[in-house]
């Protein structure tokens, strides 16, 4: 098998300048991205379906628009995966679960995969996912658990951990995650890529999520710059998606490459999080460069109490949806997790739901109030570092749900502002820590602006192949 190549260190933006002056070709890239997953994607898990032949016939295509000068759209060529909770026509949508068909037919596109494909990218595959990406770590009862490439013996997050995992060690170059709790930016944080969760509706969703106003779909790359390329192409309006905003008038990036004149607040702990000492520091450390930027920062906290209690009247209800379209076979090949709070949302009535909506409500005016003040709020993505794989919460913990290992991700989930996990260090484990920044609605240009400059100013290394550590 090939060593790792310089291909393999290529970003997106890197590879299209390549294609246009004939130093490389499409076909090239895809044949080097699909010998890395045949070499490491059996230690890491991140792929569950590889298309090698339609991700080479793509690929030929596309070599012969290049010569031609002719590229068909602002991805051509580029290799990209999607996660397996997405429809994608001529590969399997399993979703991570036994309830789920092997057969297809597998014909329709959903708009993400649709959007990618129009803009020539190359599918290699689907990534892993837990089921029905119900969790925030990736593990499933059909395809086994998704691991760490920076220590395999630990959990990559989720539920889009493939994904992850594939940015990470450049298993192709542009990943498509979904958000409805934090599940780009936890397996972002973990893994040490960069992932956003743009507003809500910018990116249209067809077949409905069952968590309805807590989903995001995202991006998930080695840059930031990636990451702007996909958004520039699957943010636009698809008319399955009835609840899809407008299309963007404006720049994804805003042009100011310094941070001067942004108004930052910084909240190490949002006053009720416990944070692990190491994280802690390496988060601070990044804060003081944001300074070093140019950016105005204060030390102050976003003002909620945690709403672990309102997200989980939102999410448990909408695990209750989805398990209420199964037979009783199917549900007893559930995840014991999902049907655990499938249940719980059973018993969610009414009258709690609407309570639960217009607590959301009101805490989307109470950002809306605080980034009148703020141009972005930072912290930590995650209180803690990646734990072992396998487990939903932390070993001897205590913990008894995933969401409680997650406190700065889901409130904007519930207020649908745009939020990235960007990486900022490592911990003393050898393990990556990621920088929380969330921007108000609409205002992704910000988010996406404040992630650039630190990440150009501070680039973070990435794993040549999975660190198996005993």
């Amino acid at each position: 098998m090939k060593q790792p190549t310089e291909i393999a260190e290529m970003s997106g933006v890197e590879l299209l300048a390549r294609y246009r002056d004939k130093r490389l070709s499409p076909v090239e890239v895809t044949e080097d991205a699909l010998a890395r997953i045949e070499r490491f994607n059996p230690q890491v898990n991140a792929y569950c379906h590889v298309d090698q032949q339609g991700a080479l016939d793509a690929a030929r295509a596309s070599e012969q628009r290049w010569l031609k000068g002719q590229p068909c759209g602002a991805l051509d060529g580029v290799p990209a995966s999607i996660k397996d909770l997405t429809l994608t026509r001529g590969m399997p949508t399993r979703k991570g679960s036994r309830t789920t068909s092997a057969t297809g037919p597998w014909e329709v596109d959903a708009p993400f995969p649709a959007f990618m494909r129009n803009a020539g990218a190359v599918l290699l595959g689907k990534t892993t996912t837990p089921e029905f990406g119900w969790k925030g770590v990736t593990d499933n009862p059909l395809y086994g658990i998704t691991r760490n490439p920076w220590d395999t013996r630990m959990t990559a997050g989720g539920s889009s951990g493939g994904a992850a995992a594939a940015a990470s060690l450049n298993l192709g170059v542009l990943h498509q995650g979904s958000d409805a709790g934090g599940s780009i930016r936890i397996p972002c944080a973990f893994t040490g890529t960069f992932g956003i969760k743009p507003t809500f509706g910018y990116v249209p969703q067809w077949p409905a999520s069952a968590m309805t106003l807590l989903s995001h779909l995202g991006p998930m790359t080695r840059t930031v710059d990636d990451a702007v390329l996909m958004l520039q192409t699957v943010a636009r309006p698809d008319s399955r998606d009835g609840l899809a905003g407008a299309p963007r008038s404006t720049p994804w990036l805003a042009e100011s490459t310094d941070l001067r004149g942004l108004r930052i607040a910084y909240s190490p702990d949002f006053g009720y999080v416990k944070v692990d000492p190491q994280v802690a520091r390496v988060v601070a450390q990044a804060v003081e460069r944001l300074a070093q930027l140019g950016a105005h920062v204060e030390q102050v906290d976003p003002g909620f109490s945690d709403p672990l209690e309102l997200f989980n009247t939102l999410w448990f209800a909408g695990a209750a949806r989805l398990a209420g379209q199964l037979s009783p076979a199917q549900r007893a090949q559930l995840d014991p997790g999902l049907l655990r709070i499938a249940e719980q949302g059973e018993r969610i009535s009414l009258h709690d739901y609407t309570l639960a909506l217009e607590a959301r409500a009101a805490l989307v005016a109470h950002m809306a109030e605080f980034h009148s003040r703020y141009d972005v709020l930072v912290s930590p993505m995650l209180p803690i570092t990646a734990f072992a794989a396998g487990h939903n919460v932390p070993p001897d913990s205590g913990l008894g749900e995933w969401m409680e290992w997650t406190p700065f991700s889901y409130p904007f989930n519930l207020t649908q502002q745009p939020a990235a996990s960007v990486p900022c260090g490592f911990a003393q484990d050898g393990l990556p820590v990621g920088l929380h920044v969330v921007g108000a609605r609409f205002a992704d240009d910000q988010v996406l602006r404040v992630c650039r400059a630190y990440e150009r100013a501070f680039p973070s290394p990435h794993p040549r192949q999975p660190l198996v550590k005993s």
